[in-house]
């Protein structure tokens, strides 16, 4: 079995469990492969520990089921991500949202903060936000829809220097930056997420005005800082508007353009 298929194995075993108290090893003796060559196949590609993969997968289905039904039990939705006590569930929740459960529910929405890992075999994956919840398809037909309306294109300045405070600051890093761009977002328009620190708004516009209208906005937190353990790290965004180039939508030819686009701004 090679590395593809042991992490494709890995991926499927994960999320048909997500709700039971699975452990590495579980994982492991799942493809038949050893625990050190799964971390490291893991590391390789997400820089996450299996462990924390699985944290962050849960966290985030808790989440979305915390926004979609505001009378939920806190510990039932604890008990449903495979956690006993409502204590470690909380410890987990707020070490990825930054926030205890309770206030997350205050919420009117959320987006895909971790979505599900593709293997490299699988092309065209969006990591989609959920302003409104939409599967591969259906955010497809909206891209076709809306071919000729404006991205808005963003991405993080210097993650790395960040991530070398502590990876845990990245990651507040990411969500701040997705919290800025959904706060600035028109009631139609959907963020998602295009790579590691790089995130997209697909607006519901043709207008370039309306696009560079919100850039000013998203562009107007640069400098805010986000907190980590008590330390203030600035935070500022590459921001710009794009529209898709081509006659027919296709996924390949679409992120390469956001992804050339986000770099052309960078430089």
């Amino acid at each position: 079995m090679n590395n593809i298929e042991i992490l494709t194995n890995a991926l499927e075993f994960i999320e048909e469990n997500l709700q039971n108290e699975i452990k590495t090893q579980d994982v492991a003796d799942a493809c038949y492969c050893s625990k050190s060559a799964l971390e490291k196949i893991f590391r390789h590609v997400s820089m996450l520990s299996v462990r924390e993969y699985m944290v962050k997968r849960r966290m985030t289905i808790a989440a979305r089921m915390l926004v979609a039904d505001k009378d939920a039990n806190i510990l039932d939705i604890a008990l449903s991500c495979g956690y006993s006590t409502n204590e470690s569930f909380t410890r987990a929740f707020k070490g990825v949202w930054n926030c205890n459960p309770s206030e997350f529910k205050m919420r009117k929405d959320i987006f895909e903060l971790f979505p599900r890992l593709l293997p490299p075999i699988q092309d065209g994956g969006a990591y989609m936000g959920e302003r409104r919840h939409l599967d591969i398809s259906e955010m497809y037909d909206l891209f076709v829809q809306r071919k000729n309306c404006y991205f808005v294109c963003c991405d993080i300045t210097g993650l790395i220097s960040i991530n070398d405070i502590a990876y845990k600051a990245g990651d507040i890093a990411i969500l701040e930056s997705l919290n800025r761009m959904e706060r600035e977002a028109g009631e139609e328009d959907i963020v998602f997420r295009i790579g590691g620190d790089e995130f997209v708004m697909l607006t519901n516009s043709e207008e370039k005005s309306y696009a560079d209208d919100i850039c000013n906005r998203i562009e107007a937190y640069n400098g805010q800082p986000i907190i980590y353990e008590g330390q203030e790290i600035p935070l500022s965004l590459y921001v710009g508007p794009v529209k898709y180039e081509g006659s027919n939508v296709r996924y390949k030819d679409l992120y390469e353009q956001l992804h050339i686009k986000i770099l052309d701004y960078k430089n």
